[in-house]
């Protein structure tokens, strides 16, 4: 396997993933990729589901080198939101079956070299410069054991233990996912909103239905366990969009319960040890952006941990590109959240809808600057598989910097521009700096966006 930074010596430091979902696939396929020894200790997913998801969604499973997980992504179905009282039918989305999608991942690590196994994971202990993991067996094949490496991933999703973390939480919520089993019908899923809370409804080409009810912990009085299917069935029916998804189809086993508060992890990466995906911040299901959040913070992960395990004197650096990084995704996704529940205006007194319009501030998702409010500064930016230092420009919408522009690093053209002489135009003025071309026409492009005058004065 080819390493990245040439260091032969990457092959005996193991790296040991906690689960197998689109994050921890994500982190080991890139590791491998770097030439680090990597093994991923995973449990199957326990009951079918499906998630619908977009193009990007699918581009990031590529870029982060899937093959046989792809097969699980259905073709693009109609997509209807149901929300304020208007519907809306003008998206599409694919339905993934999450079951068939994680044998994918499983499939394609171990094509990679990566070695799997099926386990539950009993323990973890640090000692110095190592990290150690008991398991225990899933299925006959697996006998309990213990492995040690280098460096921890945990990438088990919301299930992953909070580590003594504090963590930042949303409102409480919790879905309900019911599978039903009907005849084969056209791919389709719709987003419906009502008084308490909202659904989500799937249909698959071979007849499967999920139906997905969200609603608010503190003010919904849930039925015990043996009653969840009859109560789910209730509300179903009191949708009249969930109509086509239960027609002629029925239950499938029970119920599953599962949180889906939005919740940081105040802390998502250490000396020996990150977090990525859900493990790290898990936004509310409404933005469906789940794996694609997920991908964001995982794609990320193996030059944060290639950084911190070959160049410890950027260990800072490193750390602080993946805690502002997760932090600033997490923020960005429940803004578009809240925004989304704002556009709900039938019910603004109910406890579900009241609570999550305000929640986590009235901070816009974009907000409008003027080329006099951009900074330059010196931030941790990705160069091939390191985390280093670079100059990049910092605004107010753009928190985290921008360092690239069409191929071009933005900050010293921005100094350029800024103090260009009165009476040269900004065509030319970058024109100077060697740009030509479709990069010349988008950089002019950008800084005119920003405000930027065509002559100086």
């Amino acid at each position: 396997m080819r390493s990245g930074l040439g260091e032969t010596q990457q092959m005996t430091k193991t790296v040991l993933v906690l689960g197998a979902g689109p994050a921890g696939g994500a982190v080991a396929l890139g590791l491998r990729r770097l030439g680090y020894a990597v093994t991923v200790i995973a449990q199957p997913r326990p009951f079918a589901a499906v998630e619908g998801i977009s193009e990007r969604v699918v581009a990031g499973l590529r870029a982060a080198g899937f093959s046989a997980a792809l097969t699980a992504i259905a073709e693009p179905s109609a997509r209807n939101a149901h929300w304020n009282g208007a519907s809306n039918s003008a998206n599409t989305e694919q339905l993934v079956d999450r079951q068939a999608l994680d044998a994918g991942i499983w499939r394609d690590l171990q094509q990679a070299g990566v070695r799997c196994i099926s386990a539950r994971v009993t323990g973890i202990t640090h000692s110095a410069g190592q990290v150690s993991v008991q398991f225990a067996p899933t299925s006959l094949s697996t006998s309990p054991g213990e492995l040690s490496g280098c460096f921890l991933v945990e990438a088990r999703g919301r299930q992953a233990p909070s580590a003594g973390l504090s963590r930042l939480r949303g409102s409480q919520t919790v879905s309900l996912l019911q599978y039903w089993q009907g005849p084969a019908a056209a791919p389709q899923s719709a987003a419906v909103s009502f008084a308490d809370g909202w659904a989500w409804l799937a249909m698959t080409a071979q007849g499967r239905r999920y139906l997905q009810l969200t609603l608010d912990v503190a003010s919904t009085a849930l039925p015990a366990k043996a009653e969840l299917t009859a109560f789910c069935r209730q509300r179903f029916a009191a949708l009249p969009q969930a109509v086509p998804f239960m027609a002629r189809a029925e239950p499938v086993g029970d119920v599953q319960a599962r949180t889906s508060t939005a919740v940081l992890c105040e802390a998502v990466v250490g000396e020996r040890w990150i977090r990525v995906g859900d493990a790290a911040m898990a936004v509310d299901p409404l933005s469906g952006n789940g794996i694609f959040q997920a991908l964001s913070s995982a794609l990320q992960a193996p030059a944060v941990i290639n950084t911190l395990l070959q160049h410890p004197e950027r260990a800072a650096l490193a750390r602080q590109f993946h805690q502002s990084r997760v932090e600033a995704l997490f923020l960005r996704f429940a803004r578009m959240g809240r925004d989304f529940y704002q556009l709900e205006q039938q019910w603004p007194a109910e406890p579900f809808w009241q609570t999550r319009r305000q929640w986590p501030d009235q901070q816009p998702m974009h907000q409008a600057c003027s080329f006099a409010e951009f900074e330059v500064q010196t931030l941790p930016v990705v160069q091939g598989a390191q985390i280093i230092a670079r100059p990049v420009v910092v605004t107010p919408d753009q928190p985290l910097g921008v360092w690239h522009l069409a191929g071009v690093e933005l900050a010293p053209l921005v100094e350029v521009v800024r103090g260009r002489a009165a009476g040269v135009s900004l065509r030319c003025c970058l024109a100077d700096q060697g740009l030509s071309g479709e990069p010349l026409v988008q950089l002019w492009q950008w800084f005119r966006q920003q405000g930027v005058a065509e002559l100086s004065e």
